[in-house]
């Protein structure tokens, strides 16, 4: 028998690349698209305050209803390179529009749902590994948030309250947000408690707060990465309702505040549709790269989901 015969077959390029992926789940195209979005998206927001002349967010800064460049509006104006992306019915930028109001938008989101996933976490652990009434009082509080309907409490609250900031509106919606991560990281703390290390740990006289979260806490990691975008995602949503309802911050421009103002000036009855589609645009970009970014995560904590 040759040598070559015996020697064994030599892996593609392409398959190297493969068992590379396999060998670290977080070098997966998923994530790595998403995250490559979103820091496009909040590059967008930091770069261009550099480049871009963000004073013309302000009413009057500009003509009124002006195109982008390439296209033309119903009175026969062309788009100009003062404004590439056109202006609204105010005179404002819509470019400078994204540059400060998408990353408010994400702001919101990714505030919120950070408050709302340290309560869940706190809860959650507390929950399924304390046991007992402590289990009983978070369970049953839970139980009764989510079938609340959040929509609906803070369109009520901010019509009685007014104005708004940023950071109070992520604060708000956190309040609707820790449930679903808390009932969640329960039920895997619950699953968790009776593992071998778990109890080694307890043997050894580790505290309750060492094993919850220096023991149990590194495991989840994955799981919560992928609790936290869909909690951004749905802050994002919420906050996005309630600005398209004419709520929310009245002075700080935001992609939801921006359509809301597109539509209640009558922009699709003429076909301003740059005023309200881009920013439409720029949600639905932050909505797919969210979804990547859950996607792999979910692959990175479930193997099963890993493909060579």
């Amino acid at each position: 028998m040759s040598t070559s015969a015996t020697q064994e077959p030599q892996l593609t390029k392409a398959q190297q690349r493969k068992m590379r992926r396999f060998d670290n789940p977080w070098l997966n195209p998923k994530l790595l698209w998403g995250a490559a979005i979103l820091i496009g998206i909040m590059a967008l927001g930091l770069i261009g305050r550099l480049l871009w002349d963000t004073e013309l967010v302000f009413t009057g800064s500009g003509p009124l209803k002006l195109p982008p460049i390439g296209f033309e509006n119903l009175r026969g104006q062309s788009g100009i390179t003062d404004h590439p992306l056109g202006t609204d019915g105010a005179g404002r930028d819509v470019l400078s529009l994204l540059i400060v109001g998408a990353p408010n938008s994400l702001y919101v989101g990714l505030l919120a749902s950070l408050i709302g996933m340290s309560l869940g976490i706190f809860l959650g652990f507390s929950a399924g590994f304390v046991r007992g009434r402590v289990d009983d009082v978070i369970r049953v509080l839970s139980d009764v948030m989510i079938t609340i309907p959040p929509l609906l409490i803070l369109v009520v609250f901010q019509s009685a309250y007014g104005d708004v900031n940023l950071t109070m509106m992520a604060v708000l919606i956190a309040a609707f947000v820790w449930q679903s991560p808390t009932r969640l990281i329960r039920a895997q703390v619950m699953s968790m408690r009776e593992s071998g290390y778990v109890q080694m740990a307890r043997l050894s006289g580790a505290s309750t707060f060492h094993i919850m979260f220096k023991e149990m806490l590194p495991n989840l990691i994955p799981y919560l990465f992928g609790s936290f975008i869909a909690n951004v995602t749905t802050s994002i949503v919420t906050a996005v309702g309630l600005e398209v309802l004419g709520l929310g911050p009245q002075r700080v421009p935001t992609l939801g505040r921006t359509i809301y103002e597109a539509i209640n000036a009558g922009a699709l009855i003429q076909n301003l549709w740059w005023w309200w589609g881009i920013p439409t645009l720029f949600l639905a970009l932050m909505f797919i790269a969210l979804l990547l970014i859950n996607i792999g995560l979910d692959e990175v904590s479930n193997p099963r989901l890993r493909k060579l």
